[in-house]
């Protein structure tokens, strides 16, 4: 667990902090940040330059639900307010404001603390120049957002992203391109490619599409009643026997990579969110398709991991931020967070007693965590290139995996032995489902195929194309 998560939980359960290597070494001289001279004409402005750096540097342990110092970094109210120190800026004189003391390690305590990346020069820099202009704030002058509308994808686009193994071993859905194919898992012959009737040409003639644009994530429900998708900026939830959407959710600001059930049935979880902006998590009533709870910031950049705790009282998740977190269903409390990948973090899983979680990134490393003890427990290495998807086999100390390496493992996390590969594959793949019983596996990627194979014995059982047109 990093330092400044240590220090923020202890401050907020009413604990002394114990003496840290930091405040050891408070007779040790500072080294400060080198200070540099920015050639700039055109004002600093908070939208464009300031708020970035704080949101990077900053608001983990200044904002939400972490506000270290009684010091609200999140919003320039809560910046120009200060904390329980005061005023942390003098606009007009930044060598008068604390920010920039303890910024630019002229002044203990450093901030950010010295286990976390400090300002470079040149952020400090624009802090300063900022500040001696005055440190003015939003200017209301925001560009909106523009609106995105998503023209007909292309037919040769057509990667599977997605796909996913009914429980029962009798179904694979592929999300290939736009359309989602249903495939006969015994015989691998095509059963139906789910359609949104509502999407059609300009005629009035159905697309026979799914979504508009590609498939991102496909998840069972665990009766495997239903099959939920996600694609740019909604959620369709099918029914598997009628082959019908039942709800479709929106109001996601961009697309939705990541969906998982409960293992009751009763909730849905979204990751997604727009890249380097924002990381959306929402959890779904499924019955209604009603919103029971949006996390807000959860991620300051895309979810790509979202996974129900085996109890369903707790949802993992993780992002291109680095982070794996911990949040209380059905509240969306924050519980914890995992640091140690050192690129974006593709999966997250719970070991079927609820006590370890496992994560893959893409920095090619698996990491095991003990999420009472909020440690990692181990990491190892098992694909040459990214790790993109990994997935529990069902109540097994072991996990399916895939990677931008077309490789396909299988790893034991008490040791982090791989102790299975499968072949076949010559592209990056995005996607893998597995039964419960660890007997079916079905990978997808790049090509457009999706692989099945036997997860007992490695054997190629069969590669899906996509149907034939009539």
């Amino acid at each position: 667990m990093c330092l400044r998560l240590v220090v923020s939980l202890m401050v907020g359960l009413g604990l002394s902090v114990p003496v840290l290597a930091q405040e050891k070494k408070k007779d040790e001289a500072l080294e400060p940040i080198p200070v540099v001279v920015l050639d700039r004409k055109d004002p600093v402005t908070w939208e464009k330059d300031i708020e970035p750096i704080l949101s990077d540097k900053c608001a983990y342990c200044h904002s939400g639900k972490i506000v270290e110092g009684r010091f609200d970094m999140g919003t320039f109210e809560g910046l120009m307010k200060g904390g329980k120190r005061g005023p942390a800026i003098v606009p007009g004189k930044s060598a008068e404001s604390l920010l920039i003391k303890l910024a630019g390690k002229t002044m203990k305590p450093v901030m950010p603390p010295e286990s976390e990346d400090p300002l470079t020069p040149q952020e400090l820099a624009l802090l300063k120049l900022w500040i001696d202009q005055g440190a003015k704030g939003p200017t209301g002058a925001i560009v909106k957002k523009r609106e995105v509308k998503l023209e007909r994808l292309p037919e040769s686009v057509a990667p599977v992203v997605a796909v996913a193994v009914s429980p029962d071993k009798s179904a694979i859905a592929a999300g290939r391109g736009n359309r989602i194919h249903v495939y006969d898992a015994g015989s691998g012959s095509h059963i139906r490619t789910l359609t949104h009737p509502d999407l059609q040409d300009e005629s009035g003639k159905p697309l026979g599409i799914a979504h508009l644009d590609i498939v991102q994530a496909l998840a069972f429900s665990h009766d495997g009643r239903l099959l939920a998708s996600g694609a740019f900026q909604e959620v369709l939830i099918w029914d598997v026997h009628t082959g019908l959407p039942v709800h479709r959710l929106t109001g996601f600001a961009d697309r939705v990579v990541a969906l998982d059930f409960s293992r009751d049935g009763k909730y849905l979880a979204t990751g997604g969110g727009t890249p380097t902006e924002d990381g959306e998590i929402k959890i779904f009533d499924v019955s209604s398709g009603q919103l029971v709870v949006e996390i807000p910031h959860g991620h300051s950049d895309t979810v790509f991991g979202v996974r129900f705790s085996p109890d369903g009282t707790r949802l993992a998740t993780c992002g291109a931020d680095k982070f794996v977190k911990a949040w209380h269903v059905p509240s969306g409390r924050f519980l914890k967070a995992f640091e140690g990948h050192t690129h974006h973090v593709m999966d997250v899983g719970w070991k079927a007693d609820g006590r370890i979680l496992v994560s893959c990134g893409a920095d090619e490393n698996i990491k095991v965590w003990d999420f009472d003890k909020g440690e990692q427990v181990r990491s190892f290495r098992g694909h040459s290139r990214q790790v993109t998807r990994l997935t529990f086999i069902g109540n097994r100390p072991e996990i399916a995996t895939v990677g931008g390496d077309a490789g396909v493992k299988f790893f034991n996390v008490d040791n982090g032995g791989n102790f299975r590969n499968f072949g076949g594959n010559n592209d990056f793949l995005y996607a893998v489902g597995i039964s419960p019983d660890g007997t079916l596996l079905a990978v997808g990627g790049q090509e457009g195929l999706v692989r099945v194979y036997n997860g007992t014995n490695g054997q190629l059982l069969k590669t899906l194309e996509a149907p034939k047109k009539p």
